[in-house]
């Protein structure tokens, strides 16, 4: 197939509407095929040259039918380009982090095979997240919804014709996805590191001119740690942090060297952030909270709970009920509307722990820790992090002779990925428990002094 020619048969399958063109790397090449698209490795790729390997990779896309396509979301050329394809083709792509283990993977493929006849016919994405409840739920992301958290991204931060945006996040992580959706529809160009490392980002900066950047609060924390008396340059319009809460102090210190910063809150369900940082305020962020609502998105308090809607918003969990268009999103957060429309945090999902922008929810690490030999119990709990933002910690209660912390290591090793695992436990008598029989995760916090590194 030809991208300056558009075959019937994807003609046929993806009508004129507003998703088809703007996601569409072939639409992309017609109207601005000359534009550098992808600057990766070393080499640099016009949108005509990212249509012409995409032809190429749907010639070999070894699809069974519109089932979910299940793909290693390395950051790569290669993932790029089938991500491509997919989105051409309109297939929805199961995203599996490269962290994860074997076995993780296989979970996550066999759950979505298994519920794949339960898709809307626009679903784009398929993200694992730990959504509120404790369990893996596969976020259907839809290419409506993707678009949609592009454009009240654009309506905050505008669109320059020499926009360059460096994507170091992984691209199976909503954050990072969304980066190429959002420079896809702009006709923009995209600097793809295959990881983030503190050491090189200024010299990617400075040599690619980027304008655009997005980090976790980890990856700030160590940049600045790595280069105490590099400062920004001018051609750095902004810098989008979230994926967990920033502190003050890490702010301040950013703020200090010229950070343009946007703060921005969202989650896997609404296709990133739906509050930003008002762009015009990006080198004043201390009086925005997590910022204000962004065009398109609305949001409630109900109880403290911050609920969400809006077209940027998932179809359904996979599997599960779809959502009505009108349907409220309980995120789980707590947080707090000022009296100027700014969301103040107060606190993440009640038992989240956020380790280097990365998601790790205590059940899932409990349930593989007590199927370890002479692991009779486990409560995992979060330590703050100047760092990581918080680390993981675990309280083990003992079923006969403990196991060394290298029997511990190694059975983990293939049941999670590395973020996941405890990086500090103790042996206790028992857990605390409340006086309903509920693990009481808010005593686990006076373990502290018994923890020792594993």
């Amino acid at each position: 197939m030809d991208w300056r020619t558009e075959s019937a048969s994807v003609a046929a399958t993806a009508a004129a509407t507003d998703d088809a063109t703007a996601l569409s790397i072939f639409a992309a090449a017609r109207e601005a095929g000359d534009r550098v698209a992808l600057h990766v490795d070393g080499v640099r790729y016009t949108f005509a040259e990212l249509a012409a390997l995409t032809d190429q990779r749907l010639a070999t896309l070894d699809a069974h039918g519109h089932a979910p396509y299940p793909l290693l979301a390395t950051n790569t050329l290669d993932t790029l380009v089938t991500l491509y394809a997919l989105l051409e083709q309109r297939i929805p792509a199961l995203l599996l982090h490269p962290k994860l283990t074997e076995t993780e993977r296989a979970a996550e493929i066999a759950a979505t095979a298994h519920a794949a006849g339960t898709l809307p016919a626009n679903a784009a994405a398929i993200l694992y997240t730990s959504g509120t409840t404790g369990r893996a739920r596969g976020a259907v992301l839809t290419r409506g919804a993707l678009l949609a958290s592009a454009q009240a991204s654009s309506a905050n931060l505008g669109w320059r014709d020499d926009d360059c945006w460096l994507l170091a996040m992984p691209l199976a992580r909503v954050g990072g996805l969304s980066v190429v959706t959002r420079c896809l529809a702009a006709r923009r160009t995209v600097v793809l590191a295959s990881a983030f490392d503190a050491e090189l980002m200024p010299q990617w900066i400075e040599q690619h001119r980027v304008t655009l950047l997005s980090l976790v609060p980890t990856m700030l924390a160590l940049l600045l740690d790595a280069h105490p008396h590099w400062r920004p340059p001018a051609h750095l319009r902004c810098l989008l942090l979230g994926g967990a809460a920033a502190s003050p102090k890490l702010i301040a210190r950013a703020a200090a060297r010229g950070w343009p910063i946007v703060i921005t809150y969202g989650c896997t369900e609404t296709c990133s952030q739906v509050v930003a940082t008002p762009y015009a305020r990006r080198f004043g962020t201390a009086a925005c909270g997590a910022g204000a609502l962004l065009p398109g998105a609305e949001l409630r308090i109900v109880e403290g709970r911050i609920e969400l809607r809006g077209p940027m918003r998932m179809a359904s969990y996979l599997g599960e009920a779809p959502l009505a268009a009108d349907a409220w999103f309980d995120t789980g957060d707590l947080g707090a509307l000022d009296v100027n429309g700014h969301l103040h945090l107060q606190a993440r999902r009640c038992d989240l722990i956020v380790t280097g922008g990365e998601n790790v929810y205590p059940a899932e690490v409990e349930a593989v820790l007590e199927d370890c030999p002479g692991v009779a119990a486990a409560a995992v709990f979060g330590l703050p992090d100047e760092t990581w933002g918080q680390i993981v910690a675990a309280a083990l209660v003992a079923d006969g002779p403990a196991p060394g912390s290298a029997a511990l290591s190694d059975f983990m090793a293939t049941r999670l990925a590395r973020y996941k695992r405890p990086r500090r436990i103790c042996f206790v008598p028992a857990l605390p428990h409340t006086a309903g029989g509920k693990l009481d995760r808010a005593a686990l916090q006076a373990l502290c002094p018994a923890l020792r590194p594993l």
